[in-house]
């Protein structure tokens, strides 16, 4: 395919180092206790995948849908920082007034479904909204990630059988990360070449692509979205990538991987290998693309205050409201 021109990749170094600031902070505000719950999943490290997958989506005819590691692919998809970071905190500005938290956030305008905390529960609802796409005839596919870990789980094989039975329009995306929560995947799964299960359900194989390089993922969601729209029927795509943090901020796994994630850092980190490519192609760009790490850093610290500064949802009204659906008597 052909190289995406310059303005193309600057947007995307932008996306991606806002990604990255953003998870920073959440990591510092869990940390301080100013963001709460459970847990906390972490996209640093994966920011290619979501970005190449969301320049290769046409609106506002495809969809999206992911488990818990969710606020990287919402940030791509252009929902605002503000909002974002008040549902992070539960407040009443929040996408989702402050619900649904970390794990799931979700945008009817930018067609993005969540956000779920159930292992695979993602699974088999996009497989529904690839059959809602075919069945109205709007010509557009679903994107679903799933995890390395995910991959074993009942709903994915239910999901990839009927997606590939009745050729729904849905593109399979196995972000592997090669620890499912904290299990390498090689001791979990019989095969760990996870994308060739794809055979078994009549879906097209795709093959391993490298989730840390931008244009390989741009190239090979294209080409499965463009697969998948034509009425050809579903694809898989393993992502081969690495978190940077761990499962969840309780996950002290890294302290034993530290030499691991080092390498991965310095040799395979997604905006570094970004930042290079940019120069060797348009000359030195330092200076435009610092501009965009300063403006992420601005844009983030921005969001929350304007988070702190929105109130809790504190009334049983509110917090009762879109739980239940009220009938007349």
């Amino acid at each position: 395919m052909a190289v995406p021109d310059k303005d193309t990749q600057l947007e995307w170094y932008r996306q991606m180092v806002l990604i990255r600031e953003f998870e920073q902070a959440c990591h510092d505000l869990y940390s301080q206790k100013r963001i709460t719950g459970v847990y906390l999943h972490l996209y640093s490290g994966h920011e290619a995948i979501g970005v190449a997958a969301v320049a290769a989506m046409q609106k506002p005819i495809d969809s999206m849908i992911t488990a818990y590691r969710d606020h990287g692919l919402a940030i791509a998809l252009g929902v605002e920082l503000g909002p974002l970071m008040a549902e992070m905190m539960g407040r009443r500005a929040g996408t989702s007034h402050g619900k649904g938290g970390s794990m799931h956030i979700a945008s009817v305008e930018h067609r993005f479904y969540g956000g779920y905390a159930i292992v695979g529960g993602n699974i088999p609802l996009a497989a529904g909204l690839a059959f809602e796409s075919q069945y109205n005839n709007t010509g557009g596919a679903n994107i679903c990630f799933i995890g390395d870990g995910a991959s074993n789980n009942g709903y994915f094989h239910e999901s990839l059988n009927i997606s590939g039975a009745w050729d729904l329009p849905n593109v399979w995306i196995i972000d592997n990360n090669l620890y499912g929560m904290g299990t390498e995947i090689a001791r979990s799964a019989g095969n760990p070449i996870l994308h060739e299960r794809a055979i078994g359900y009549g879906v097209k194989d795709m093959g391993r692509i490298d989730g840390q390089d931008v244009f390989a993922m741009y190239d090979a969601v294209t080409e499965a979205m463009d697969h998948a729209r034509s009425g050809k029927g579903p694809v898989l795509i393993e992502a081969m990538t690495y978190r940077y943090f761990g499962h969840g901020m309780s996950d002290k796994q890294y302290d034993i991987r530290a030499e691991e994630l080092k390498q991965w850092r310095e040799e395979k980190d997604p905006i570094t290998l970004l930042h290079k490519k940019i120069n060797e192609q348009f000359g030195n760009q330092d200076a435009v693309l610092a501009k965009f790490e300063a403006d992420a850093q601005e844009q983030v610290a921005a969001c929350v205050v304007f988070a702190e500064a929105s109130p809790l949802p504190d009334t049983i009204e509110e917090l009762m409201a879109n739980v239940y659906i009220e009938t007349a008597e």
